[in-house]
Order: C-alpha cells, then structure tokens, then sequence
C-alpha cells in the first residue's frame, strides 16, 4: 500500500510549481511572483527544477553548515519530533530561528495532497490597498496554527523556505485552525474533502488529510 507520504510526494513532483520568490519593500511588505509552469511541459520542467532546487540547497548548506538539515540538503527528511511532517530545503535561511511565544510572519503555497494537489490557498494572493502581498502573522505555540506548520516553521530560520508534507495528524483536525482560506468557496471545498464522514469511514482518512505547503519564514519579533 503506498504511504500517505509517498502519495503527496508524487503529487508534489508532477504538479507543484517552482519555488516561490518574494523581494523584502522597506523591510515590511513582501513582492512574491510565482512561476507557472506550461502544462505541455509540466512533467519535464518539474524534474529539471527538482534538480536546480537540490543543487541549490546542497551549495546553501556547504556556505552555513549550521542548518539542522544540512546533512540531509537536497531532499525530503522528517523534521524532528514533527509527528511525521517532511521537509524539502528549497533556500536555507540566514537569520533567527523562532521559539514559543515569538510572533512569526510566513509567506505560504497551500495545496491539498488529494484532488491532484488542488491549490486551496496562498499569501502571495493576499493583496494590501497597494498589491503587495500581505503575510501570515502568528505566534509560536498558541496552538491556533495547525501543528505542521508551527513544527516546520520552528526548525526554519528566517529568509528560509520550507517544501513540507504533513501528515492529517499534523494537519487540520477542526475547521477553527488556521491557516483559513479566506475565499468560501475555497474552505468549503478543503474541509468538506478532509473531513468527508464517508470516505473516512472507508479508511481513506491519510489521504484526504495530507497537506503540502511550501512556506517562506519572512521575520521573528521576540516575545
């Protein structure tokens, strides 16, 4: 039988765009373009840009070596004591790793393992008055995030971007947690597919609930 997280991991690899890019406007709002792939194109331009990411975090790692994933730079690992959320290193970060009780803002890619990686929210969509986009503000162990992305965020550093797969125990286990999408229709959709009473009565319940969130740690402010 194939793992909730090899399902996801597939699902990532032939539907998941390139990482995301954000550029930092007097050191508060955040410009992200994101590169959409040519459908025709898809299958091979997403394995020539798995290749780039890797090299790319292998050369990162080599120039920090502090990173908690830098032995493992270039593919999916577990975070430690995640409760099985994996993580793929995309751009090792520079500066402060977050704590409980410190207020962390996060650009985030949000798609959902079932649904052939169906995209049900993202901050880069998220527009001030002025079109730039607006970031997720929360703090560490409030315990109103979902647990994957706190458990992801707290091994990041800022300026770092996180590839992850969580598992439905990590990831949305009522229709309170945040991150919520803001569109209806969109949260409609996500919580009716993981919180389907049938399809989890017929044990499909580590499908349903798997998540992938490319997440962006943009800064920390200490408690």
């Amino acid at each position: 039988m194939i793992s909730a997280f090899s399902a996801a991991l597939t699902t990532y690899q032939l539907s998941f765009p390139p990482p995301l890019q954000s550029q930092t406007r007097n050191r508060t709002r955040i410009r992200s373009h994101i590169q959409t792939v040519n459908p025709v194109n898809l299958l091979t331009t997403t394995r020539r840009s798995l290749l780039h990411h890797s090299a790319t975090a292998v050369l990162l790692f080599s120039l920090s070596g502090s990173d908690a994933f830098a032995e493992s730079a270039g593919k999916f690992v577990e975070i430690a004591g995640s409760g099985g959320v994996n993580a793929l290193v995309l751009r090792a970060g520079s500066g402060e790793t977050p704590k409980d009780g410190d207020e962390v803002a996060i650009h985030y890619y949000g798609r959902l393992a079932a649904k052939q990686g169906w995209r049900f929210d993202s901050t880069y969509d998220h527009k001030d008055e002025t079109g730039y986009s607006i970031p997720f503000v929360f703090t560490v162990g409030s315990g109103k995030v979902i647990p994957g992305i706190e458990a992801a965020v707290k091994s990041m550093k800022v300026g770092g971007i996180l590839r992850t797969v969580i598992p439905p125990s990590q990831g949305y286990q009522s229709m309170s947690q945040e991150p919520i999408p803001p569109n209806f229709f969109d949260r409609q959709r996500l919580f009716t597919t993981i919180f389907n009473p049938t399809r989890l009565a017929n044990g499909e319940g580590s499908t349903l609930g798997t998540l992938i969130f490319e997440i962006e740690l943009v800064s920390v402010r200490r408690a």
